[in-house]
């Protein structure tokens, strides 16, 4: 036997399990020393799943002197993963700061 053929059902068993709790750790959420105390993780989306993709998205973010994420902008990362890591980051919040800030975060899926 190829041990390919022995390693698919594990890596498939690992994808579907243990895939959305490595997104929990795998995503920085740092801007110009705020620290971000409310953060919802990106759902992985079920046909990047389907097609085994992985990757980084990267996505600049403005940040309201409130905490608020105010705009986020696409900088690069397979557009399939984008979409998820958008729609997430807009809900973050950090703590407040004198001035708007801007951060780039990468989001490891």
């Amino acid at each position: 036997m190829k041990p390919q053929t022995i390693l698919a059902p594990s890596l498939k068993r690992f994808q579907r399990f243990f895939l959305p709790f490595l997104l929990l750790f795998s995503s920085f959420c740092v801007a110009d020393e705020r620290k971000c105390f409310r953060r919802e993780e990106p759902e992985y989306p079920t046909i990047a799943l389907k097609m085994n993709l992985h990757g980084t998205v990267k996505v600049k973010v403005w940040i309201n002197p409130d905490g608020s994420v105010r705009r986020v902008d696409y900088i690069g990362g397979h557009p399939i993963l984008a979409e998820s890591a958008l729609k997430a980051i807009k809900t973050w919040k950090y703590e407040a700061a004198g001035k708007e800030t801007t951060a780039v975060v990468e989001l490891k899926f």
